[in-house]
């Protein structure tokens, strides 16, 4: 099967499978609130252009591998089917050898809300099981503040949440969210944040 071969036929959000742990839930409430302002008059053409990427696993399973708050928002405004894209074809394989695939393409992020690595069959059997990472919602905020560039790393916000999860407390996140921006947004100039996608810091001359 093609890389990217779209099926037209529309699939349940509900039977759609998680690869990740974790969403921003901030980032879930303003897609929702996007969603809400378009659906009035082209919700079909919103869901035409964003459709959600996926390996076919065994089973015949729908892995989403990109697009995770999206889908949880969508589940949550009562969408039921979303149209998706085939990145992949891998429903002949034994579940152990499809997990190893999807984490050697950087296909998987199975890390939960403290940064923590759990094995495969932790992960949320379904969209609305994805638990929230307020770091996760940071380091987006972070990048649409400018505080660093968008990447097609895989999972870039991921390493950034990471990054911030070390430096700035949990506490802040979720009660001053602000004064945790303003923290994240000076950390992200740092050169210890140099090796990560997308960094913008000033770049040092010898």
């Amino acid at each position: 099967m093609s890389d990217r071969e779209p099926i037209l036929k529309p699939v349940a959000i509900a039977d759609l499978r998680p690869t990740q742990m974790t969403v921003g839930i901030r980032e879930v409430k303003e897609k929702r609130k996007r969603w809400r302002d378009e659906s009035k008059e082209k919700g079909a053409e919103f869901l035409g252009k964003h459709m959600i990427p996926v390996v076919l696993g065994p089973k015949d399973r729908h892995y989403v591998i990109d697009h995770h708050h999206l889908a949880r928002a969508l589940h949550e405004e009562g969408v039921e089917e979303v149209l998706v894209t085939v990145v992949k074809n891998l429903r002949t394989l034994e579940p152990d050898s499809f997990w190893f695939v999807l984490d050697n393409q950087s296909w998987m992020h199975s890390y939960d809300d403290e940064g923590r690595l759990r094995p495969y069959k932790d992960l949320p059997k379904t969209v609305a099981g994805l638990i929230d990472d307020p770091f996760r919602s940071l380091a987006g905020e972070l990048r649409r503040a400018g505080g660093y560039a968008k990447d097609t790393t895989p999972f870039s916000e991921f390493l950034w949440a990471d990054f911030l999860r070390r430096r700035v407390k949990r506490k802040t996140v979720e009660t001053h969210f602000e004064e945790a921006l303003e923290q994240a947004l000076e950390l992200s100039k740092n050169e210890e944040a140099s090796y990560l996608p997308g960094w913008c810091g000033p770049v040092l001359e010898d």
